[in-house]
């Protein structure tokens, strides 16, 4: 289940007594964790490896303390923001978790979270996996739209909802431990296919007299015209049904694939980042005759077998 905006904004402005919490970490994001948690009026204890990063976040309130132990020892709720998860064993490595909420906002793999989970609740806490959708600059600015994906216990999402919604926005996605990370880089996925389309389409205009910030709205109004096409997906692999509400059907699309690649040629462009996808829309027609009539579903299921 996950929460609508206004969930979030419920969440902001529910009337509570601000938890006390730890943070272990304070890079960039950490840092933007930490000042949202102090702003809000949550007691704040931190702990980093380099000590010299928890200095202006003293000046602000924050509690430092001297290990990772000592931190994790200080609060029931344990955030945990550091660079990768080899940091993370380390830092719970000498802390007792009996009792503990932890919340580890470390991205990660799903497989990685599902351990990380099992091997913290076998020490006798709860655990909660988080994938922040933004970057440190949106974090306590609720009109920027950050939030953040949490699996894990639900009783311990719950019970510290509203802690967790004050630097951003809630979205809880299930109880297994992985669906955050798995959420969190499905997104950050298609976002990179995204912005290798957008590399593509400046590499082709490049040498030419076009001015890129001309293209640039140019192309930013076409691609949010086309986002209609990801629910149009979704409803046609929940359905089964691949050729159902198709406007540009597959056998179309691939007759009109040597016309980018004859345009990248002229223009002196590789055509790397688009080949993959051109490949499989190919195999999916070659696949069987009467899939030329899909939409660009079916290219899922190749990627899946």
């Amino acid at each position: 289940m996950t929460d609508t905006p206004s969930d979030q904004t419920r969440d902001r402005a529910r009337p509570a007594s601000p938890t006390p919490l730890t943070l272990l970490g304070l890079g960039a994001m950490g840092t933007a964790l930490a000042e949202a948690w102090l702003a809000a009026g949550h007691p704040l204890t931190v702990w980093n490896r380099t000590a010299a990063r928890t200095e202006p976040l003293a000046a602000k309130g924050a509690t430092v303390a001297a290990t990772a132990a000592a931190a994790v020892a200080a609060n029931r709720l344990v955030v945990v923001c550091l660079l990768d998860d080899a940091p993370v064993e380390e830092a719970l490595a000498g802390a007792d978790l009996t009792g503990r909420d932890v919340v580890n906002l470390v991205t990660g793999t799903p497989g990685t979270a599902r351990a990380r989970a099992a091997a913290v609740t076998a020490r006798g806490a709860r655990y909660l996996d988080g994938g922040i959708m933004a970057v440190p600059p949106m974090i306590g600015v609720p009109a920027a739209g950050p939030y953040v994906f949490y699996s894990g216990s639900r009783a311990l999402f719950e019970e510290h909802r509203a802690a967790l919604a004050a630097p951003a926005g809630t979205r809880y996605v299930g109880e297994d431990a992985g669906f955050a990370a798995l959420h969190d880089v499905a997104l950050l996925s298609a976002m990179y296919g995204m912005f290798a389309g957008v590399a593509h389409a400046f590499a082709l205009v490049r040498g030419e007299s076009v001015d890129p910030l001309e293209l640039a709205p140019l192309l930013s109004s076409w691609l949010t015209a086309m986002t209609g096409s990801v629910t149009a997906t979704a409803r046609q692999l929940t359905a089964g049904d691949y050729t159902k509400g198709v406007v540009s059907n597959l056998a179309m699309q691939v007759a009109g694939v040597p016309t980018f690649l004859h345009t990248a040629q002229e223009q002196g462009v590789s055509t790397e980042l688009l080949t993959p996808y051109f490949d499989l829309m190919k195999r999916r027609l070659a696949a069987d005759d009467r899939n030329g009539a899909e939409d660009l579903t079916g290219v899922v299921d190749l990627l899946r077998a």
